[in-house]
């Protein structure tokens, strides 16, 4: 059987997922890792853990499978950074998109002229998550260990140089370090003044279809970041279709021919290839947020049935939760109000609110959270007619009823588990003429849900009082969380 693998290189896992020459996925192979957290803030990972499992997973589904596939493509978590030799060892474990050590180099970078014309050019939201902030964060806090790197690289970088024994990173890579300008396609120059480093301590930056061989003959495809990966396996590169995950956090996401730069709200513009960038913005608060609730409803790890249980309870909860609302901010959130000193609200509360309410309340908060960067978004982008919807929120059709009557659009539900590996694999596809244009790709008979009108009104009277109720608390919550360090 003719196959293309398309390869995710998680934060949690590389997972190999085997796609057809009709485009349908029909095997997976999976490889876990864990993450350090030595101190407050700092989320590491071992960069040869994560080649190894890369190796397994390759291995282990083409083993199973029995042949050899006609490409492999990469998709990868954004925004890692790993300092290396010249031989490509690492010489610190990878500092993951998660790390927080550099929150108030970001925070100050936002305040500033450089900063915006920086954001402007790379695309990239200034945040802690950043390979930007990251690098200045070592420059500043362990000048022997900067001084002593070679080159400055992500994950795939790391994967890539032991395939192949080059430094190169696709553009759609580049594109989420805040070191990338998007419109010259070449590194950076303020980025890399303010950083201290010169474009030779970064990899060189290539096409998303750039290709290799292996020794076995196998071509390889550079491939694009997770996100664009994502949108891509989940339909969403048409204008007019938005994607919205949510899994422990969130992502809203549409395709774009041009950056979509939004000052204020700090989405991002990554790119997916020559002709289509991402734009977009992450939440913190996803599921994360529901299971807390659970689990602090239950006092114990929440299984499916617990979950089900409180679907069912919320389904007789009308629109808007009697007037109760809830702020999801419990670690901070990104976009659009980039504020890791946010905090959890409810709000509203009266003595004819119940756990149902409650419960309702936290649904439609996460919601409201997701709603907010789709109305960043939708800002100075085409109309939104279609959200293709994935992640955890699939399993439960009042949710998806929620945001279907909160965001007013129709949503598609589309594959869940493999979206970034089976897009690696699409690209790849692309790329060697075995489709012609990822618009062929559209599901033709998609399971949909539909905005119930009667609860548009509520819905937005709430949003509104959701938005400035974080505008009017923002300072109250920056006090308290300084009186709590």
């Amino acid at each position: 059987m003719d196959y293309v693998l398309g390869i995710d290189i998680g934060t949690g896992s590389v997972k190999a997922v085997a796609v057809d020459t009709k485009c349908k996925s029909f095997g997976a192979f999976q490889q876990h890792y864990s993450f350090t957290s030595p101190h407050p803030g700092y989320h590491e990972q071992n960069p040869e853990e994560i080649w190894n499992a890369f190796k397994k997973s390759m291995d282990g589904l083409i083993a199973e499978i029995g042949n050899m596939p006609k490409a492999i493509s990469l998709s990868s978590a954004m925004h890692s950074l790993i300092p290396v030799d010249e031989n490509g060892n690492a010489l610190a474990p990878m500092i993951t998109w998660a790390d927080n050590r550099s929150s108030e180099i970001a925070k100050g970078l936002r305040n500033t002229d450089m900063g915006v014309s920086i954001y402007k050019a790379t695309g990239t939201p200034l945040h802690a998550m950043s390979p930007l902030c990251k690098i200045i964060w070592l420059k500043e806090n362990d000048p022997g260990l900067f001084s002593q790197t070679h080159k400055f690289i992500s994950i795939k970088e790391y994967i890539w140089y032991k395939l192949f024994r080059e430094f190169k990173i696709d553009y759609s890579i580049a594109s989420c370090t805040g070191l990338f300008n998007i419109g010259e396609l070449a590194w950076h120059t303020d980025s890399l003044k303010i950083t201290g480093i010169d474009s030779e301590m970064l990899s060189e930056p290539v096409q998303t279809d750039y290709t290799k061989f292996l020794d076995s003959g196998i071509a390889v495809v550079i491939g694009a970041s997770d996100g664009c990966m994502a949108n891509l396996g989940s339909g969403g590169i048409k204008p007019g279709i938005a994607v919205m995950t949510i899994g422990t956090s969130g992502a809203v996401r549409i395709a774009s021919d041009n950056p979509l730069p939004n000052e204020k709200a700090m989405t991002f513009s990554y790119i997916l290839d020559k002709d289509t960038f991402i734009c977009g913005g992450p939440i913190n608060n996803g599921g994360i947020a529901l299971q807390w609730w659970i689990k602090n409803n239950i006092k114990h790890e929440p299984g499916a049935t617990d979950y089900e249980q409180l679907f069912a309870e919320i389904a007789g909860i009308k629109a808007g939760s009697n007037g109760l609302l809830f702020l999801p901010y419990l670690t901070g959130d990104r976009a659009p109000i980039w504020d890791s000193e946010s905090c959890g609200v409810f709000f509203g509360v009266k003595l004819e609110h119940g756990k149902a309410h409650f419960s309702r309340a936290v649904l439609e908060g996460i919601c409201y959270a997701m709603y907010n960067v789709l109305d960043a978004l939708q800002e100075n982008a085409e109309p939104i007619k279609q959200i293709n919807i994935s992640g955890g929120i699939v399993k439960s059709d009042v949710w998806m009823q929620i945001m279907a009557d909160i965001t007013g659009k129709d949503l598609v539900i589309t594959q869940t588990e493999d979206a970034s590996a089976v897009g690696a694999a699409l690209l790849a596809m692309k790329a060697f003429g075995l489709i012609h244009d990822y618009s062929d790709l559209v599901n033709k008979t998609p399971k949909m849900v539909k905005p119930n009108t009667n609860n548009a009104e509520v819905y937005l009277r709430n949003f509104r009082i959701f938005k400035t109720l974080y505008s009017d608390l923002r300072n109250t919550m920056h006090e308290f969380y300084k009186m709590n360090l």
